[in-house]
């Protein structure tokens, strides 16, 4: 078994869900009272959050350098960033690192795939939503990406950071996130990417008959079978 390096933190409502899903996978596994081997670096998110908002990436850059370089040097086999929003840096982390980066695009394209779907929509930040390095990758594999209107956009971004990033979970923001998901089927969209690890803990599959891809559970599980060696990593 690899030991899984988490940057986290980001914010800690998803981390914890994350190492949830992760040693879940490997107790069924192995079975028994088995868990998975872990070292976490959990931000101050408000530190980080502030840089994204001041649009100082260059900095965070080097925060999320020296989180990986710090769990690469405690021993850290596999390095995995629990957002989705700061894979806008994981080349220049993969670059910095020795280890392999599991990047949340790379284990979210086979999932898009086996459905045969080539247009989905994207929830996210806005950061996520509006930059292009998420829609880049995914249409460099053929998948058309749509987004929410600039107002919509805006009420997505809002609620991660004002409730979901805070544990607060509302109906009212769960009606506003499935009436975005139906206008953007309306406009072709064949499933929909969970793009922030935040959503799922609102959202699930439960609430809607239209694909969702939890972004969260996806990644957390690949990784966790990268790390038993039941899953080979093409990133």
């Amino acid at each position: 078994m690899k030991t899984i390096g988490l940057i986290g933190g980001l914010s800690w409502e998803s981390t914890s869900v994350y190492y949830s899903y992760i040693n879940r996978f490997v107790q069924k596994q192995l079975g028994g009272i088995h868990s998975a081997k872990c070292l976490i670096y959990s931000f101050d998110f408000e530190e980080i959050a502030a840089l994204q908002r001041t649009g100082e990436w260059q900095k965070a850059t080097g925060k999320m350098i020296e989180a990986a370089k710090c769990l690469e040097n405690g021993g850290a086999e596999l390095i995995v960033i629990c957002t989705n929003t700061m894979h806008l840096m994981a080349d220049e982390v993969q670059n910095a690192c020795t280890v392999p980066l599991v990047h949340i695009v790379d284990c979210l394209v086979s999932d898009i795939e086996h459905l045969g779907h080539k247009k989905v929509g994207l929830l996210g930040t806005k950061f996520t939503m509006e930059q292009s390095f998420y829609r880049d990758l995914l249409m460099q594999q053929g998948i058309e990406v749509i987004t929410p209107d600039e107002e919509e956009r805006s009420g997505v971004h809002e609620i991660i950071f004002n409730e979901l990033c805070k544990g607060t979970f509302n109906e009212s923001s769960k009606s506003y996130y499935l009436s975005v998901i139906k206008k953007l089927v309306d406009n072709g969209a064949e499933g929909i990417i969970l793009g922030c690890t935040e959503i799922p803990l609102l959202i699930s599959q439960n609430d809607t008959n239209i694909p969702l891809f939890d972004t969260t559970f996806i990644h957390a599980n690949k990784v966790a079978a990268l790390s038993l060696g039941v899953l080979d990593y093409k990133g």
